[in-house]
């Protein structure tokens, strides 16, 4: 706030302000340029910490283009103009031996990758399978001990069951006696 009112302050302070912005584009727009990056308008607002709306304006857009143009790829000049032909021949065999080297690289790639994968998946089915075999012994064994012992049981009641037969086999013949007893006797 400016209170005593002086325009000419608050206009001046402006102006730094904007000529200071400017300059940090500038600066931006040099930086990207000799980085290599590509030169957008957001890229070089981005690098300079301002909007991009001041990137767009007349005095910065001109050498925000200039920039880009600059970075556009040159088509190649020919070498050789004295026989176009010859060096397009030599062009072209470079590029198939090029392609057929390439492919060939391809090749071994992938039957590296297929090899590294095979030994990966090798490795990997094996601790599974190990893991998984152990994992199905330890509940056979618990299983087993578990059947031992339902059998023992199975034995133990059995006898039991014996047992108490014989006692209620007695115990009705004993019974039988004493009421055949009281029957003669009364």
């Amino acid at each position: 706030m400016n209170p005593r009112g002086n325009a000419h302050t608050l206009v001046q302070a402006r102006r730094r302000d904007s000529l200071d912005k400017r300059q940090r584009v500038l600066t931006a727009l040099t930086t990207l340029e000799q980085q290599g990056k590509k030169i957008t308008h957001t890229a070089v607002a981005r690098s300079a910490r301002v909007s991009t709306w001041l990137t767009y304006t007349e005095g910065i857009r001109e050498h925000i283009e200039a920039a880009q143009q600059r970075q556009k790829p040159k088509p190649p000049q020919p070498t050789d103009t004295r026989t176009p032909t010859a060096t397009l021949r030599t062009e072209l065999e470079l590029a198939r031996q090029e392609i057929r080297d390439l492919r060939q690289e391809q090749e071994r790639m992938r039957q590296a990758l297929r090899h590294q994968l095979g030994q990966q998946l090798d490795t990997l089915g094996t601790k599974n399978l190990t893991e998984r075999v152990d994992q199905l012994t330890r509940e056979k064994q618990k299983l087993e001990d578990t059947l031992r012992q339902t059998t023992e049981d199975n034995h133990a009641l059995h006898s039991r069951v014996t047992s108490l037969e014989a006692d209620l086999s007695a115990a009705r013949t004993s019974l039988r006696r004493m009421i055949r007893e009281e029957n003669k006797s009364s």
